[in-house]
C-alpha cells in the first residue's frame, strides 16, 4: 500500500536540490544536485522522500499531485542580509548620487542613514508594517521565502523595539519566514554627533539588554529561531574596538554576532568576526587577501551584497571569485535597504553576481540558496530539497536554471511553495 502524504510535486525537468550536509565550498559549489525528471514527497510540511518522478509515484499517494511540466524546480530563495522594515524612501538622495555625491557625502550632509531613520521615528508601528509588506510582498514574488531583517534605522531604543515589533509582525502575517538582527549601532544618530563612544555605551547598556528582553518573549524564541546582533565597522561610523564592545554584549545576551565589515575601508572586521565566531561577515568589499584566508579557515559566511555596488554606480565590487577559490563559504543577498540597496530580486543578485564577480551560475545559486541559509542560521531548516527541511520551493518558467542569472529583468518564478503550500502561482491551468 502507498504511504499517503500531503503533496508530491512531480515530473520537473530539472529537480535542482542543492543538497548537502553543510555549506558548500571550492568546488562543492558548482555541484547543484540535479535530478533529471525528478519529484518531491512532503508531508506535514516538511519534505519526506526527494527522488525520480517513476519512483515516487509507486511509493506515495497524495492528497495533492503537483506536475512541474518539465520546468525547473528548486529551493526558495533566502535573502541573508536585508534592511526591509523601514518607511519612506531616499529617491532625492538617489538623484544626488546621480549628480556626483558619494555614499559618505551623503551621510555627512544628514541624510543616508539618518534621513531614514527620522522617518522611522515619526512611523507609527502599523504603518511600518503596512509599508513594509508591499516590500516583502515584491520578494516573494521574485521567489524569496525567508529573509534576514534588520533594525538599524531608529537608532534609540524605543524605535528599535518598534522596529522589532514590526519584523515580529510581519513574520506572524506573512507567508515568508523572517529572522530577527538587532542593529542599534547601525550609525551614530544626531543627538549623539561626536560622541560616538557615548552612543555604544547607550547600546550596550540599555538597547541590546532591552532587545534580548523583548526576544525571549516573543515567538522567535518559542520557535527557537536564530537572534542576532550586528554592527556596522566602517570608518567613520564604529571603529573594530566599537565594534567589539557591541557584538560582545550582544554575546552576553545570548544573541548571535553578525557584522557589516569592508564596505568602504578595511578596518579589520574580518579578523573582528573570525575571532568571535560570527554567524557571518557581510559586504567585504574590500577584503585584503590575507583576511580571506582567514575567513576561509573558520566557519563565518561570507555574504556579499553586489546589488549595493550596482546601486552606487561602482566597478569595483567584492572578490567572490577570490574567496570561493580560497575556500571560504560565500552567500549572497539583495542588501534590501531604501538608500544603497531598493532591490528586491534574488535573481537580478545572481544576474550582477555572474557578470561583475565571476561566480558562475552554480556558485550563484548555492550562495543564495543553501549558504544563504546558513549565513541565517537556518541551514539546518531551508535552503535546500531533502529530507528533513521545510518545503520551500519554487517552480520556474524555465527548462534549465542556469537562465535565472543568465536572462535579466524578467520574473521566472511561476509557483511559490511554502512549507508544502501553494501560495503563489502563475501557471496556466
Amino acid at each position: 500500500m502507498n504511504t499517503p502524504i500531503d503533496l508530491l510535486l512531480t515530473h520537473a525537468g530539472q529537480l535542482v536540490t542543492c543538497a548537502s550536509d553543510g555549506p558548500k565550498r571550492r568546488d562543492a559549489m558548482n555541484d547543484v544536485g540535479i535530478i533529471p525528471d525528478g519529484a518531491v514527497a512532503v508531508q506535514g510540511g516538511v519534505i519526506v522522500d526527494v527522488g525520480k518522478s517513476a519512483v515516487l509515484e509507486a511509493r506515495y499517494q497524495a492528497r495533492e499531485v503537483l506536475d512541474a511540466r518539465g520546468r525547473v524546480v528548486m529551493p526558495g530563495f533566502v535573502d541573508a542580509h536585508t534592511h526591509g522594515v523601514y518607511a519612506g524612501d531616499r529617491i532625492d538622495e538617489f538623484e544626488m548620487r546621480i549628480q556626483g555625491a558619494t555614499y559618505m557625502e551623503i551621510m555627512a550632509a544628514g541624510g543616508g542613514i539618518v534621513s531614514t531613520m527620522r522617518a522611522v521615528r515619526s512611523a507609527s508601528l502599523e504603518h511600518l508594517v503596512q509599508e513594509s509588506r508591499l516590500r516583502l510582498d515584491a520578494m516573494l514574488a521574485w521567489g524569496t521565502t525567508t529573509a534576514e531583517v534588520k533594525t538599524g534605522y531608529g537608532l534609540n531604543t524605543e524605535a528599535e523595539l518598534k522596529l522589532l515589533e514590526a519584523i515580529a509582525r510581519l513574520d506572524q502575517s506573512h507567508p515568508m519566514t523572517l529572522v530577527p538582527t538587532f542593529l542599534a549601532a547601525h550609525a551614530v544618530p544626531p543627538e549623539y554627533q561626536g560622541r560616538a563612544d557615548a552612543y555604544v555605551d547607550q547600546v550596550v547598556n540599555e538597547m541590546i539588554p532591552m532587545a534580548a528582553a523583548w526576544y525571549k518573549s516573543s515567538h522567535f524564541a518559542q520557535e527557537e529561531r536564530p537572534f542576532f546582533c550586528d554592527v556596522f565597522c566602517e570608518a567613520g561610523v564604529f571603529d573594530v574596538a566599537q565594534s567589539r564592545r557591541v557584538l560582545e554584549a550582544g554575546l552576553r545576551a545570548e544573541m548571535r554576532p553578525k557584522i557589516h565589515a569592508d564596505e568602504f575601508e578595511n578596518l579589520g572586521g574580518v579578523s573582528l568576526a573570525v575571532e568571535l565566531a560570527a554567524t557571518s561577515v557581510d559586504h567585504l568589499d574590500v577584503t585584503p587577501a590575507q583576511e580571506r584566508a582567514r575567513l576561509a579557515d573558520s566557519e563565518v559566511v561570507g555574504v556579499v551584497l553586489p546589488g549595493v555596488n550596482f546601486n552606487l554606480g561602482q566597478c569595483h565590487f567584492a572578490d567572490a571569485r577570490g574567496l570561493i577559490d580560497a575556500g571560504a563559504v560565500v552567500a549572497l543577498a539583495t542588501d534590501m535597504n531604501p538608500g544603497s540597496a531598493p532591490c528586491p530580486s534574488m535573481p537580478m543578485i545572481m544576474a550582477i553576481a555572474t557578470r561583475y564577480q565571476r561566480m558562475t551560475p552554480a556558485e550563484a545559486l548555492n550562495a543564495s540558496t543553501l549558504n544563504a541559509a546558513y549565513a541565517v542560521g537556518l541551514g539546518h531548516q531551508v535552503g535546500s530539497i531533502q529530507p528533513g527541511k521545510w518545503a520551500d520551493m519554487l517552480i520556474l518558467d524555465l527548462s534549465d536554471y542556469r537562465h535565472v542569472a543568465y536572462t535579466f529583468g524578467h520574473n521566472p518564478i511561476q509557483t511559490v511553495i511554502k512549507a508544502g503550500q501553494v501560495i503563489r502561482d502563475k501557471r496556466a491551468r
